[in-house]
């Protein structure tokens, strides 16, 4: 599903050039829940916005299904992203002025579905992620968790090819971050493809492999016996 050859990202500040990513090679295959470790300034972050297409590497290869994604154009990786990937956020990055099933169905519009088709999937993905119930909730009705589990529901909703999860429980307590963590156990359980960057290791070892980054470059790449795959 995703395939890296060679990956290099650098960054200039104040005259300075800091290369964070430095060669990276690795592949995803369909169906596996991956998580990305490090400490901070490891580039776990930076490597996710590579694959994510939210930003651009100075070399190297990236293919999503086959697809070379850094030859795109703008327009087209646009419609990549909006299209086949899904994106979580550690601040939920949510529409205040709008409620749960609202900001939920606002990509669903951009992508060119009629107002009852998007709504339709909208309340679909809520339920995946069990918050129906709050539909009609603002975020600020909502706590850290559930706000969390709206940007999930909001990521899922158009049946993405990958879920991309940058530190997605960074901000919730011990018990909400489980709750969240289950609940993209259960979307993995499923069939959906996920890479999340966590700097919790009990985390970690629940996906199906963890990839640990030192210094932009990967010092271990290994399948975590405590993943229960689906049945």
């Amino acid at each position: 599903m995703i395939y890296v050859h060679n990956l290099v990202k650098s960054y200039t500040t104040a005259g300075n050039k800091f290369v964070v990513l430095k060669g990276l090679s690795f592949e995803v295959e369909r169906g596996q829940f991956v998580a990305i470790t490090g400490r901070s300034g490891s580039g776990k972050s930076t490597l996710l916005y590579q694959l994510g297409l939210l930003d651009h590497p100075d070399s190297g290869a990236i293919k999503i299904d086959g697809v070379d994604i850094l030859k795109l154009g703008n327009r087209e990786r646009t419609q990549f992203r909006l299209n086949r990937l899904g994106y979580v956020f550690q601040d939920y990055a949510l529409v205040p002025e709008l409620n749960a099933i609202e900001n939920v169905v606002v990509p669903l519009l951009m992508q060119g579905l009629d107002k009852k088709t998007a709504y339709a999937k909208a309340t679909e993905a809520l339920k995946r992620v069990d918050l129906l119930d709050k539909a009609n909730n603002l975020p600020s009705q909502l706590s850290g968790g559930q706000q969390q589990r709206v940007s999930i529901a909001r990521a899922i909703g158009h049946n993405p090819q990958i879920l991309f999860a940058d530190e997605p429980t960074a901000n919730l307590d011990k018990e909400t971050s489980e709750h969240v963590l289950k609940t993209f156990l259960d979307l993995n359980k499923n069939g959906q493809t996920i890479v999340m960057v966590t700097h919790e290791p009990e985390y970690a070892a629940l996906t199906h492999r963890t990839i640990l980054l030192d210094g932009g470059t990967i010092t271990s790449d290994k399948k975590n016996s405590a993943y229960k795959p689906q049945n």
